[in-house]
């Protein structure tokens, strides 16, 4: 997005070495601002279950706030290069009414004087794709089509960006949230935006896939100021997925054996949720400790009543013991 605007700097930060992590500005010196969306991004059409997503990753402040744009049963748009964000939500309403992604990106192209600046991409319910890449924008752009999905970014690398997103969208196995995701990480990998890293983000919507069925909004997470956002929007989709979703595979149900008990209990002893003894029964009070600790940790969709225990309860549960662990030791050598 071109951003033309002039802003003073603050004096309260006027000598500060972290002003965006730049070099110090004097008080008085005026800023030209005109900053290009440059970015990659991938739209795609899960045809299994219906899910429509978008993830992108761009040198940019909270590209998420720009550039993705979906609503369940109609579409899935990403606007960027010289962004015209009005393209996300004209381009949903246009969908709406029944015209096709392809249809709906000649009609926001036509009434467009600054097109050739633009990059965009739709895929509409049916799994149709339509992308346009401008001519004036900036080396390296360009897109490549898939089947229900494309990749596309400006100012890239170079062309293996986005031909290494296409390959591992194709490759990868999962749902739609995994599949974005890995191709994100591809296309950084291949060099990805040249100017760097900055900001991410990831949108699946589903029909009632939001909180408590309320909304659309399956998957909508993102990092708006990261040294390494994609990383860092893969952790919290973790999180997400941990304290919101319902798709861990089956498989990694675990027994609560003797062995798990014990585990459990030490576990839970060191996070300060438990204080009995270790017996390696899984008793009322051990049961009683788990509970408050998945409440707290707002994991109730991870409880279970069954004698199983989810393998990623368990390396949390973990984790953050030996967090505490080793704060624990950093307090007492000080």
């Amino acid at each position: 997005m071109n951003i033309s605007a002039k802003f003073l700097v603050p004096p309260e930060i006027q000598s500060r070495n972290d002003f965006w992590g730049r070099r110090d500005y004097n008080r008085d010196e005026e800023l030209p601002v005109n900053l290009p969306l440059s970015t990659f991004s991938i739209v795609a059409y899960d045809r299994r279950n219906g899910d429509l997503g978008v993830a992108v990753q761009s040198k940019f402040i909270a590209v998420g706030a720009v550039a993705p744009w979906a609503k369940a049963g109609v579409g899935a748009i990403a606007t960027q290069a010289s962004a015209n964000v009005s393209y996300g939500p004209r381009a949903l309403k246009l969908l709406e009414g029944g015209l096709t992604s392809a249809q709906t990106l000649e009609r926001l192209l036509a009434e467009d004087r600054e097109a050739q600046t633009r990059q965009a991409a739709i895929v509409d319910s049916k799994g149709n794709v339509a992308v346009h890449t401008g001519k004036k924008c900036m080396n390296w752009a360009g897109h490549v089509i898939g089947d229900c999905f494309s990749c596309q970014g400006n100012i890239l690398a170079g062309k293996d960006v986005i031909d290494s997103m296409a390959q591992t969208y194709e490759a990868v196995e999962g749902d739609l949230v995994d599949r974005l995701l890995a191709a994100l990480a591809a296309g950084q990998k291949a060099g990805g935006d040249r100017r760097g890293q900055q900001s991410a983000a990831i949108l699946v919507v589903r029909e009632g896939g939001g909180y408590e069925g309320f909304t659309d909004r399956y998957v909508d997470l993102r990092v708006d100021d990261s040294s390494h956002p994609i990383d860092e929007l893969r952790r919290i989709t973790n999180l997400y997925s941990m304290t919101m979703l319902s798709r861990e595979d089956p498989s990694n149900l675990v027994p609560i054996t003797r062995a798990v008990a014990t585990s459990l209990q030490k576990t839970l002893k060191t996070l300060k949720f438990y204080a009995g003894p270790i017996t390696g029964t899984y008793d009322e009070a051990t049961r009683k400790a788990m509970h408050e600790f998945v409440n707290v940790n707002n994991f109730e969709n991870k409880m279970r009543k069954d004698g199983f225990v989810w393998t990623s309860i368990l390396k949390y549960m973990e984790h953050s013991a030996k967090t505490r662990k080793h704060e624990g030791l950093g307090r007492k050598s000080k």
